[in-house]
């Protein structure tokens, strides 16, 4: 079993750590007086700040664990996650859709899909969001207990009670801005603990050229680091699988699905003091996320030329790929900041996650249907009881992400059952004023289907495993690329069911469409001339330009 070898210093840079997460839920519990400000913080706070918090949101177990997993399994071609598997659909949602978003003052995701299809839709989109909230939730308290086992040698489920209290506690004080506020603070942790663990790796290992050179003589082969190799469709030897998974499945239906319809991510931006703000948060978010692969995919790479059997060996699986160098490679102290980082980077995806479910169980199932009509203090009070229900719930739902070896894949299977399916019906009603209410959750229904026929029935075909030969053991499969293959199912089977109901039911009134629909204007809306733009180097059309143009640049040089 793996322990780190800590002491006195160690504990207090962590203590000092929690003991400033605490004061920060403090200090924003005296800003919480209605629903609004503990669950959307009032919607007030400046574009650096939700800018930070909204990729730091993102910084959780799924991309301090899971990317660094995906690094030492799947080679160089993880970059994909990043820059065709984040940043494009972080452009499109500064750009194209908070304008709908925020202009339309929706609090939720799910509160969108009722005033432009119906309540049948919203519903159900409220009850999978929250289902998918709590699932992920799991991963980053179940990653969040992995490090606590390792420091103290506590029982993984005694490790994830603990680990659940110290989110609870600075969500519970504070709401979202106390979450916000301390996603902030975890960004520069974040860095500040994983930057030396690069650095020293890379000296270890002889520097960059010789990582690439001794990678080549582990089972990731010599295209280890060639991002595009081996992608032919039928033929792929690609760790990834081939191009249409790679840039349909997870470049444009994971990557706009959960960029532009997760409202872990999306709530960060909707909580901006205004609309310029709202759209430039994401946009700042995006340079940051081009540059995390050498904190994330090269530790994954260090850790497989460095540590004997990695992923052959349940004391060394892929997740434990970033805890197992920490421990190998930096002295006290400098071990506490890494730690700090670690536990931050956890305690910030699940507080993304529960924040998330609080405010969309509060609003879009328990007010629109279970108790409407009450004072607000009555819903804080929900919130805050619910959020302790979704921290509840987060603890069970760990154990269930205890059974990967690499997180990553399990969380693109909950992408392609939920995130996809929302994207294709989200497109279609955006664009398309003839898209009716009752196609809204036939859509959804029917994407959620499609993903679960191409995920079981992916395991029987041979095409999803190693050079083509079905192994019934199931340990050939390529994961990845069969949750791409799903998310691309869920997405046709979703386009194709709405737009056939669509065709044979009433559409909606034009005049019940506005501000929701491309083209369709709401006259309630500030007049575009009279909303204050910022300066032209933070126009959101040129840092989306420039974030896309950076990521072009890099995709040639890494190629």
């Amino acid at each position: 079993m793996l322990r780190l070898d800590v002491n006195f210093f160690d504990y207090t840079i962590l203590a000092i750590y929690f003991a400033l997460v605490v004061g920060i839920g403090f200090m924003a519990r005296r800003a919480v007086a209605t629903s609004e400000d503990f669950l959307l913080s009032g919607r007030s706070l400046p574009a650096w700040v939700t800018g930070l918090a909204f990729i730091s949101a993102n910084l959780g177990a799924i991309e301090i664990l899971g990317m660094a997993a995906n690094g030492a399994q799947y080679g160089m071609s993880t970059v994909h996650f990043y820059w065709i598997g984040a940043v494009p659909a972080m452009v499109f949602l500064g750009i194209v859709m908070m304008p709908f978003y925020y202009g339309s003052r929706v609090r939720s995701v799910p509160e969108f899909l009722l005033r432009r299809f119906n309540p049948a839709t919203h519903l159900f989109n409220a009850l999978s969001f929250a289902l998918a909230a709590v699932l992920t939730a799991g991963v980053n308290l179940y990653a969040l207990a992995l490090v606590i086992n390792a420091l103290i040698g506590w029982p993984i489920w005694v490790s994830i009670i603990v680990s659940a209290g110290f989110v609870l506690a600075y969500i519970l004080l504070g709401g979202l801005s106390g979450a916000i506020y301390n996603e902030v603070l975890q960004f520069f942790v974040i860095v500040a603990g994983l930057v030396p663990l690069v650095i020293i790796g890379l000296h270890d290992v002889g520097g960059y050229s010789a990582l690439k050179e001794k990678v080549t003589h582990t089972a990731l082969g010599p295209n280890s680091f060639s991002t595009w190799s081996g992608t032919n469709v039928g033929h792929w030897t690609n760790p990834l699988g081939d191009w249409i998974g790679i840039v349909m499945g997870l470049g444009f239906v994971l990557s706009f699905g959960y960029w532009t319809t997760n409202f872990a991510e999306v709530q960060r931006a909707l909580s901006a003091k205004d609309l310029s703000a709202a759209q430039r948060t994401p946009l700042i978010g995006s340079f940051p996320k081009i540059f995390i692969p050498a904190l994330t995919i090269i530790p994954g790479l260090i850790a497989l030329v460095l540590i004997p059997n990695l992923g052959k060996d349940k004391n060394a699986t892929y997740n434990d790929a970033i805890p197992l160098l920490m421990n190998r490679f930096l002295p006290n102290g400098t071990l506490g900041v890494a730690l700090a980082g670690l536990l931050a980077a956890f305690m910030a995806g699940m507080a993304a996650n529960v924040s998330s479910f609080n405010t969309v169980f509060t609003y879009d199932i328990w007010q629109t249907y279970v108790v409407k009509g009450r004072r607000d203090g009555y819903y804080l009070r929900v919130g805050r009881v619910i959020t302790v229900v979704g921290i509840v719930i987060g603890i069970f739902t760990a154990f269930i992400a205890s059974g990967y070896s690499n997180i990553m894949n399990y969380i693109q299977l909950l992408f392609s059952y939920f995130n996809a399916p929302l994207f294709a019906t989200f497109i279609i009603a955006m664009f398309w004023k003839r898209t009716s209410p009752w196609s809204g959750v036939a859509g959804l229904a029917a994407g959620t289907l499609g993903a679960a026929v191409m995920h079981f029935g992916g395991y029987h075909i041979a095409y999803f495993y190693k050079g083509g030969v079905f192994d019934p053991s199931h340990s050939t499969i390529n994961a990845q690329m069969l949750n791409f293959y799903g998310a691309i199912t869920a997405f046709v089977a979703d386009v194709v069911v709405t737009v056939a109901v669509t065709l044979v039911t009433k559409p909606k009134p034009v005049s019940e469409l506005a501000g929701l629909v491309w083209g369709v204007h709401d006259p309630n809306a500030p007049d575009p001339d009279t909303v204050p733009k910022p300066a032209w180097w933070a126009s959101p059309k040129l840092l989306g330009g420039t974030a896309l143009g950076i990521v072009a640049i890099l995709s040639v040089i890494f190629a």
